[in-house]
């Protein structure tokens, strides 16, 4: 393995939900044919009442606009359909973390035939960082407490959760040979001056912590080699920088230039419950959560959302959902509550379906073309290759 692939996610002994690993090493769907629900009406589809034969299995591609009808009110719903198998990404803006770049230039540099706006981010002032979980070739990129996210196995088949990451860890003196543990809740996110947090960063993150407070320790090849206090530090690129702010400090305290440092990854819920995503290779975090098992599973507040804009208002939507096949079907719609795009993910047939950031961010793009055109360049976006 790579000393450069920090933070890892875990892929073996499944059985087992912890994984350690020492820290230089670390741990960092064929579509089928769709049959949309009563209400929804495909364009490119039959009219109610005709009789089709079934016909070969989609293999590429597609997208349509669907009107589907709720509560007396027609959406229009611009879909694009991602058969089962095909290679997922996340890239991110000008392909480094915290810039952006439009989608059609993501769509040219990458080659993605289809691909969506990806999860929330600093759009309004300061660095365009992201706010959601990403995993991205096994790696964990960044990562969150809130909302639900997308995963995508080994297998190619997709998973949907309320994915928590837990990062934990041990130090073993190098003097002394006494264990302490330590922990970090955060990957490559900017910690508030004011604040406290504990927070890992990867070589993703740039050349430099970007910022000069708190107190850090860089580790490289599984061992401790500078701790130090109000300085912008470099980050190893065969290791990270573990970076302690407000009543988090001390936990410096605990780390020793030579020191041995391990480190383990736990999969959970938002209620803190085991979930199995070990061999999950590629993962975007977003939501709230639309459908569940086929039936609208809508909570918002308990997944730790509180803008009107999300809660009660209408806006643009973006989406993501996993179809009965195993296909992915990407969405976007002018104006919707969330509560009205919960329904329309049910009626246009998906088991599984979140949200993702919408507004301005909402983009869309099939067979390389643009076909929903954000309104501002993205922070990170999540798209398909064969």
């Amino acid at each position: 393995m790579n000393q450069g692939n920090v933070c890892r996610a875990p892929s073996e002994r499944r059985a087992s939900r912890w994984r350690c690993c020492l820290a230089g090493l670390i741990a960092f769907g064929l579509l089928w044919a769709w049959t949309p629900g009563a209400d929804v009406h495909d364009g490119r589809s039959p009219a109610p009442g005709v009789v089709v034969a079934a016909g070969k299995p989609v293999k590429k591609v597609s997208t349509s606009v669907k009107r589907v009808s709720l509560g007396g009110k027609i959406f229009r719903v611009t879909t694009v359909r991602v058969p089962k198998g095909m290679q997922p990404h996340v890239s991110f803006g000008k392909d480094r973390f915290g810039t952006t770049a439009t989608m059609t230039r993501t769509a040219k540099r990458t080659g993605a035939k289809a691909a969506v706006n990806g999860t929330y981010f600093e759009a309004y002032g300061g660095r365009p960082e992201p706010y959601g979980t990403i995993i991205n070739r096994g790696r964990i990129e960044h990562t969150s407490n809130y909302g639900t996210a997308i995963g995508f196995r080994q297998d190619g088949r997709a998973v949907m959760d309320s994915l928590r990451i837990e990062i934990r860890g041990q130090v073993t003196n190098a003097a002394t040979e006494r264990t302490s543990s330590w922990y970090a809740y955060f990957v490559n996110r900017t910690p508030k001056r004011d604040g406290s947090a504990a927070v890992l960063y990867t070589p993703l993150r740039g050349n430099s912590l970007g910022f000069a407070y708190g107190r850090a320790v860089v580790v490289r090849g599984g061992v401790v080699k500078k701790v130090t206090a109000g300085r912008n530090v470099a980050i190893p690129k065969d290791g990270y920088v573990l970076v302690f702010t407000g009543t988090e400090k001390p936990m410096a305290d605990r780390f020793h230039v030579g020191d041995q440092v391990s480190m383990s990854i736990r999969y959970t819920d938002r209620l803190g419950r085991p979930i199995d995503w070990d061999d999950v290779q590629v993962a975007l975090g977003g939501g709230p959560r639309l459908v569940k098992d086929g039936k609208v599973a809508l909570n918002p507040r308990a997944e730790g959302f509180k803008e009107d804009k999300i809660l009660t208002k209408s806006a643009m939507r973006s989406g993501i959902g996993i179809l009965p096949d195993g296909s992915i079907l990407l969405a976007t719609v002018p104006s919707a509550t969330m509560k009205q795009w919960a329904e329309i993910w049910k009626k246009m047939g998906a088991v599984q379906a979140m949200n993702l950031d919408g507004g301005a961010s909402s983009g869309l793009i099939a067979n390389g073309r643009v076909v929903t055109r954000p309104g501002r360049e993205l922070s990170n976006v999540l798209w398909f290759s064969e």
